[in-house]
């Protein structure tokens, strides 16, 4: 459930506190990718298990002995250390209460184990069990039934927040959870944002590998991002690779120009005076077609003759038009899910689900000071704890 695109490296070390989880856990030391669960008495640290760890925070598995069910438990980094960190744990936690979907991870409660606000500082939030993040198949030679699966599947999660007004904004492989039977749930919303709200994208939102060029280049932008993120992501499940691997903002931007190509003038002329003078300055580049960037010999192994539709030119379309340059031209949700690659697979509980109860898009321009995004998580989630209980099935 990591939010940013720089994860901690080396051992990664959960510890679950033996007390009852009443009293407040230690700090975490400096430096350290030490992580202390303080959890109720009812997940003992003996049925815990390291799943991933990184800025937003800590994930481990655990087992709730009351009831037998294991569940996955998020440690939310440092949530009051800024605005923008407060603010994104509020922003997730409203959005997870929100959102009913079978492609998109459910909220099952949320804890901390502070009594006071004076004293709050940890968030637990606990959500269902998957098997592995996306990134984890990669590698894995898929065929082309199982790749326009989980497309699909993304789709139908992403459309169900479009309908609610929400853009993810952070759609990657490790925000991705599957299990063995190839089903799929999107997760972590600490980024998502109101379609209605006007703004532009800081450099630092949304993995550079899978950021849009509107986001790249600082334009105004809407739901289309969420559908080049899933065509970056379609691309890396055939080809095993990243297909934009930049090393920072500029060269994400040369390496997409690179392989599709300088963009058309009408998108130029929509970008900023000293952006214009920038592409201006560079040499017009063709790009290349996608029978070159994603010939046969990829899709080896992939036919699916029980599903004759699912060709390699298929294929190619779907990605040459979620991969659209221009954010004007890029197939939209409801299109992608009519293409023959996907359309296989459409049925109209997953795709026409009623949207979540409105989402308060006023919460995106609230100035709030980091004591008061603090008091109100602390609210939202003694709401939980009176609300919600452990004991219901998920």
């Amino acid at each position: 459930m990591q939010s940013q695109e720089e994860t901690a490296e080396g051992t990664e070390v959960v510890h679950n506190n033996p007390a009852d989880g009443d009293h407040p856990a230690p700090a975490n030391p400096p430096n350290s990718n030490e992580f202390y669960f303080h959890l109720p008495a009812r997940f003992p640290t003996s049925h815990m298990m390291p799943i991933g760890i990184g800025v937003q925070g800590a994930v481990c598995s655990a087992v709730d002995i009351k009831t037998g069910r294991r569940l996955a438990v998020k440690k939310l980094s440092q949530p009051f250390q800024d605005v923008t960190f407060a603010k994104r744990a509020y922003r997730e936690l409203k959005l997870m209460r929100l959102v009913d979907h079978p492609n998109i991870i459910k909220l099952l409660y949320a804890y901390t184990p502070q009594q006071t606000l004076d004293t709050f500082r940890d968030v637990y939030i606990f959500t269902e069990l998957m098997d592995s993040s996306l990134q984890h198949v990669f590698g894995t030679k898929l065929d082309h039934e199982r790749i326009s699966f989980l497309v699909y599947q993304m789709l139908c999660g992403i459309r169900y927040l479009h309908s609610a007004g929400i853009i993810h904004r952070d759609l990657k492989p490790s925000n991705i959870v599957v299990r063995k039977n190839c089903t799929l749930k999107i997760l972590d919303f600490g980024l998502a944002r109101s379609i209605d709200t006007s703004f532009t994208m800081t450099q630092y939102v949304v993995t550079r590998h899978y950021r849009a060029p509107e986001i790249i280049l600082n334009m105004e932008y809407d739901t289309k991002v969420d559908l080049w993120s899933i065509g970056c992501i379609m691309a890396e499940l055939i080809t095993g690779a990243v297909l934009f691997p930049g090393t920072d903002h500029v060269d994400q931007w040369m390496r997409i120009v690179e392989t599709l190509g300088t963009p058309r003038p009408e998108f130029i002329a929509r970008t900023t005076p000293g952006t214009q003078r920038y592409i201006s300055n560079q040499p017009v580049v063709a790009g290349r077609p996608f029978g070159e960037l994603f010939p046969d010999e990829v899709f080896e192994g992939m036919a699916s003759p029980n599903v004759p539709q699912l060709t390699n030119d298929a294929a190619r379309d779907f990605l040459r038009r979620m991969l659209a340059f221009d954010p004007m031209e890029r197939i939209s949700v409801d299109e992608a899910l009519a293409h023959p690659y996907v359309s296989v697979w459409y049925y109209e509980e997953d795709v026409m689900r009623p949207p979540p109860k409105p989402y308060d898009h006023s919460l995106d321009a609230r100035n709030l000071t980091v004591e008061q995004w603090k008091r109100l998580l602390f609210e939202e989630i003694q709401d939980i704890q009176r609300t919600m209980s452990l004991d219901e099935e998920g």
